[in-house]
């Protein structure tokens, strides 16, 4: 069964024509032979062109969502009333057409009528420009990762990035990252992909940001964790203490009195800035540490407690 030429685009029967181009324009760059050398691009590719021939003009492309995969065996003046007693037979036909094999198409009633179809190279020239026409094709796009510190997410700035050419050779890349990027996001330095050839025009690069594990903050999208140490008079008494954030400063949090190992207090608009929106949180998770090595004073008064509190975290309530 022929394959859906909206699957082949990968767009909707109801999208509109610009939709068609820009879908047509993007895998064409993607699958040309001259680009990707996988061994099936060469067939999506021709898959590609003969899908954009069909969808990018109305009225075949009216015939085709009318008659699907055998509109070609209809003629374009088809009557329907007049077609009910008429016999005439009608194929599709390819040949090579007065520029020789390079992937002309005609379509004929019987031996009688014949068009000469789409030259590829015209098509791509049409596609891509003047270059394309010459033999000149975009370069394709590209990407790469780009690592970062928390640090360096939060701040942003510019930032000196070394990448391996098309040749191997190391090529440097000025890069301006914007305060609060997120892992995962891409930064697209434009013109900076593929190389095309003749005088068509070079792909884009695209930098993948990858947030690098840290020591002590760990992310969740915009919203910053960080575990901060306090004693146990602190958790039991209440205190202020400070909490480092990714900006490489600290602010300062209250911990409630009776506060338990592990509870979590919010620093509204303290993680990672959203130049759109609102920036992230800062969350403090509380650890409460006991000292490794005790004074004589130190021993004499958590006895005198032991001694005097009625305090059982093991009792169950």
């Amino acid at each position: 069964m022929a394959q859906d030429l909206y699957e082949v685009l990968g767009v909707s029967r109801t999208a509109s024509q610009d939709e068609i181009q820009q879908a047509y324009r993007r895998l064409a760059r993607k699958y040309h032979p001259d680009v990707n050398k996988d061994p099936g691009a060469e067939e999506r590719f021709k898959n590609l062109n003969e899908a954009h021939s069909v969808l990018s003009d109305p009225k075949t492309r009216a015939r085709y969502d009318r008659f699907g995969e055998d509109f070609r065996k209809i003629p374009e003046d088809f009557d329907e009333r007049a077609a009910a007693g008429a016999g005439g037979g009608f194929r599709a036909r390819r040949t090579a057409g007065a520029g020789g094999p390079r992937g002309r198409y005609a379509t004929g009633f019987g031996d009688d009528f014949a068009t000469e179809g789409v030259d590829i190279e015209d098509l791509l020239g049409s596609l891509f420009g003047a270059g394309a026409a010459r033999g000149g094709v975009p370069g394709a796009d590209q990407e790469a990762e780009l690592p970062l510190t928390v640090e360096d997410a939060f701040k942003g700035g510019r930032r000196t990035v070394t990448l391996a050419g098309p040749t191997g050779q190391p090529r440097r890349y000025e890069v301006n990252v914007p305060p609060g990027v997120t892992d995962g996001q891409r930064i697209r330095l434009a013109g900076e992909g593929g190389q095309g050839s003749g005088d068509a025009s070079g792909g884009d690069l695209y930098l993948r940001v990858r947030i690098q594990p840290h020591p002590q903050f760990r992310l969740d999208g915009r919203d910053v964790h960080v575990q901060v140490p306090v004693t146990p008079w602190e958790a039991a008494l209440g205190a202020t203490v400070p909490v480092p954030t990714p900006g490489g400063g600290t602010a300062k949090v209250s911990v409630p009195a009776g506060s338990p190992s592990g509870r979590r207090l919010r620093l509204r608009g303290e993680g990672m800035p959203n130049p759109r929106g609102a920036d992230g949180d800062l969350y403090a998770e509380l650890r409460v540490m006991v000292p490794p090595t005790l004074s004589d004073r130190e021993r004499e008064l958590f006895e005198e407690l032991a001694a005097t509190s009625s305090f059982d975290p093991r009792r169950t309530r």
